[in-house]
């Protein structure tokens, strides 16, 4: 059960500026795409604004249909294109986990950001790692949809929390990095047996 704290924080502001990355991004075979475990090296690279001159190309909807089906194979609410190695600012959701309902949102920007509220979180790319996250309870979302239309959301409660946990992949920010330090020590050794897991299989 979510429960909100009395009180309430409120941001009105402006687009902020988008992070850039060097890194060149490739575009792979969308069905070789996997999610990424930390402590993949991609999930700390902060995303790159996915270019749309001419809507969504079909490279990009297949990697979106990917997206998808990796979610929901993964049992999650949503999933961030880093996750599945692409440092691209683009995620999906679906709260109620259904491919049916899933959404995407492309180049997405988060304003007008209010209330608080605490809430346990896990993440796809950390498996069994959880703790209790602070986030914001209502905002809206600026973003680009699949067929390359501008959109423009308010959002509260759960589908915001998922909002802000996947835009926080698009910067290179993980659940481990918004714990409080005694969540983070009761989930050190569980991040360590990822780590120790990725170095075997080097």
């Amino acid at each position: 059960m979510i429960r909100a704290h009395t009180k309430t924080r409120r941001r009105n502001n402006k687009a902020p500026p988008v992070p850039k990355s060097s890194l060149p991004v490739s575009r792979p075979n969308p069905a070789a795409l996997e999610l990424a475990i930390w402590p993949d090296p991609v999930l700390r690279t902060p995303a790159e604004p996915v270019p749309t001159p001419h809507g969504v190309d079909d490279w990009l909807g297949q990697v979106i249909a990917r997206m998808i089906q990796l979610m929901r194979a993964h049992k999650g609410v949503g999933l961030a294109a880093p996750q599945v190695g692409l440092p691209l600012r683009l995620f999906v959701i679906s709260d109620t986990g259904g491919t049916d309902e899933a959404r995407v949102f492309i180049n997405p920007v988060l304003v007008e950001q209010e209330g608080w509220e605490e809430a346990e979180e896990g993440c796809l790319s950390l498996p069994e790692v959880r703790g209790k996250i602070s986030r914001y309870t209502r905002l809206k979302l600026l973003a680009i949809d699949s067929h390359g239309r501008e959109v423009a959301e308010t959002l509260e409660g759960f589908p915001a929390r998922i909002v802000q946990h996947e835009n926080d992949h698009l910067d290179g920010v993980l659940i481990i990095d918004r714990m409080s330090p005694m969540a983070r020590i009761a989930n050190r050794r569980k991040i360590r047996e990822l780590e120790d897991k990725a170095k075997s299989c080097l």
